[in-house]
Formats: structure tokens, sequence, C-alpha cells
């Protein structure tokens, strides 16, 4: 028999008949207390290895196990998954689990705010230096590796100005220099970006967008390559951290649909992006399957498909005339998050947060999450706030 597609992957990963107990889903197993039949089977329990073995509530049950062996199943290559919290959880662990005092971190300056956050806050005080650099820097990091570096962060897009790194290059300087890899997958998933398959350590997700689907769970994975699995599982187990059943259970049950559902974002995503591209009111559009947006060709060769979250830069104006144009909006939320059901338009200002590059614009950014909606009817909705937003700039 041929290899599973990712859809019918998607559908069927990390449904065991031990944890299925013969129904569709895995059910919800609950626990803190595991009761065992005596002090011997006790100690012989926590004295082997607890990997999908009932143990301790931290520890996890079937519930979280099915959702882990289903995405390290979409990541060709991977060892194993843990799932967290959050996906801000999921970042600090990973990394909490690589670097030491006197490490240097490597970090795109693009990278989301809480990840910039947690570098230049917790890992500086245990004396972890970060170095930002140039998301479109390529092999070009090998400049600023040094005998301190350990780690290399990437997010490709950036989550802000959609930015694609060129991974493989990174990897191989990575790889030459025994230095670790984490990759911020959020944005493109397994489905449309293999990176255990592309060489990276660890592809971390923030679950609580496509994967979960439906706006309502905080929840994070990371899936390590062959032979990084273990010193990340102890540092997490070591950190306490684990995720809810019931928060897994709804993670598993929107995995089943992100196929069609990433499929329809991204279709709907890019016909509103290249509408926008001919719009007077908008200078730039930052998505990156368009021609135009930095590391494009990259995308073209490295990706197989473009996912629901995009930015756009307006033409002049100012604060007031963008948020004349979100404040109207009949058909996006404004919110943060992104990768649910529901649009979403948010004002985003990039050069807040960049250090090692300038960001320069020819007006104000606004990030637009696009949704399940019909996407016409949503291209009404932006025209009419770009019509407010022109009336306001002058």
């Amino acid at each position: 028999m041929s290899e599973k597609k990712d859809a019918t992957r998607i559908v069927q990963a990390g449904r065991r008949d031990e944890w299925t107990q013969g129904v569709v889903n895995p059910p919800v197993w609950r626990a803190s207390t595991i009761l065992y039949d005596s002090v011997a089977e006790l100690r012989a329990r926590g004295a082997a290895d607890t990997h999908h073995k009932l143990f301790y509530g931290r520890r996890g049950t079937p519930t979280q196990w099915s959702l882990a062996d289903a995405l390290t199943e979409l990541e060709p290559g991977a060892e194993a998954t843990l799932l967290y919290p959050s996906g801000v959880a999921a970042i600090a662990s990973a990394l909490l689990a690589i670097l030491e005092p006197g490490d240097q971190l490597l970090l795109t300056d693009s990278a989301y705010d809480p990840t910039r956050n947690l570098a230049n806050g917790l890992l500086k005080r245990f004396g972890i230096t970060t170095t930002f650099y140039d998301p479109l820097i390529g092999a070009g990091i090998a400049e600023l590796c040094t005998e301190r570096t350990k780690a290399i962060f990437m997010e490709s897009p950036g989550s802000l100005t959609f930015e694609v790194q060129d991974i493989p290059a990174i990897v191989a300087v990575a790889k030459a220099r025994g230095i670790t890899t984490l990759l911020d997958n959020t944005w493109a998933t397994p489905l449309l970006l293999p990176a255990i398959g592309m060489g990276v350590d660890y592809s971390i997700l923030a679950c609580t967008k496509y994967i979960v689907g439906h706006s309502d769970v905080m929840l994070g994975s990371v899936t390590a390559a062959e032979g990084q699995y273990q010193r990340l599982r102890a540092a997490t187990y070591q950190l306490g951290q684990t995720a809810s059943p019931d928060d897994a259970w709804l993670g598993a049950r929107g995995l089943r649909t992100m196929a069609v559902r990433l499929d329809q974002h991204g279709r709907s995503a890019l016909k509103i992006a290249e509408w926008l591209e001919d719009r007077p009111e908008v200078a730039r559009v930052l998505h990156p399957a368009l021609p135009d947006c930095p590391g494009h060709m990259i995308f073209a060769r490295d990706f197989r498909g473009a996912s629901g979250l995009f930015s756009f830069v307006l033409n002049g104006g100012g604060e007031a005339a963008r948020a004349a144009l979100i404040d109207g909006l009949a058909h996006f939320g404004i919110g943060y998050s992104w990768g649910g059901f529901e649009s979403l338009a948010i004002p985003v200002d990039p050069q807040l947060h960049r250090t090692a590059t300038k960001w320069e614009a020819e007006g104000p950014v606004v990030r637009l999450q696009i949704g399940l909606e019909d996407c016409d009817d949503l291209i009404a909705d932006l025209e009419a706030g770009l019509a407010r937003f022109a009336e306001v700039r002058g």
C-alpha cells in the first residue's frame, strides 16, 4: 500500500485501539492520582519508562498521548511530541531544555513578541545572551555564530511582517557547528512545511491556532527530531508542564478537520491579498505567496501552500485613519490570535519590535486573519473600511 496522504493521516493518526477502546475518538481521561495494586507495582512503574504508561496525571493519559502521537505522525522523521498549556509555554520549555547560563541564542528579528519578551526577560536573567538577526540572513547567519551559540530560533514567515527564512541554509550552518535549531511553525503547520523533514531539531506549534481551529482552547506542542526528545522531556517534566486532557481532546477534535480548514483559509486569504494589491489605499501587501513579499522565492521552493494570516501596509495616513478602517468592520473581529473560523483585524507596529533590522513603511500596518466566512463578504467589508480610511486620511 502506498504511503498515506496528509488528509488521511490527519483523520487516522493517534487513534490507537488501546486508547479509543472501540469508539471513534479517544475519550477524555481525566486523572491526577493513578492507583496501583501493590507497593511493588508502584515502585516498578516509577523506575521504568513512563512514556505512554499511566503513572501520575501530570505525565498524561491516553487523551494527551493521542494528540501528541498524531502530531508526531504529521512530521516525518520526528521522534515524539509533548503538549503544553500554550504556545508560549512550548517555546519557553524548548529553549530552557537547550540553553544554559553563558550560552548565546540567535533569534530572528521578526519573532512573535512573547518570544522576544522571553529572551529579553527570563533568559537574560538566567545569564543567556540573545542576538537578534535579520530574518533574511540565510547562510550569512554563520557570521553571528560563536563558540557560545547553542540555539538558533526561527519563525517563518514572521507573524507580523511575513519575511520567509531560508530554513535549509540556516539548518546547514547549525548542523556544521553542532547548534540546535528551533522553528515556530504555527503559520504553516506540518501540512504546509514539514519542518523536521527539513532538518529542524524542534518544530513548535501554538496549537491554539490551526490545530484547535475554534478560538476556544490554549494549547501548544513541541515535536522533536530523532535524538532530541529526551532532553526536552526531562526539562518539561522538571518544569511541571502539562496540558489538560479536556484541552487535548478539543485539540484532537480540531485536528481532524485542519486540512480542509487550512485549504479554505489559504485560498480566501490569497484572493483577498490579491484584491488588496490593486487598491490605491494600500501601499504593499505582506503575503508570502505574492512575488513582492520578502523571501517569496524561498516560500515557493519550500512551502506546500499558504495559510490565512497576512498583513498590508496602508498608503499614508496615521493612527486615526487606521482605526477608522478597523473599528467599522462588520465581519472582522478585533482581537489577538488567529487560526480560528472567524476573521480578525488588528493594528500592528513592527517598528516597535525590531533591533537588528529597521522597519520602515509607507503607512500604518494592519494584520488580517482570514476565517471561513464568504470571501466576497469580507472583501466588501474591507472595501468599506478602506473608504473610511481614505476619508480620515484626507
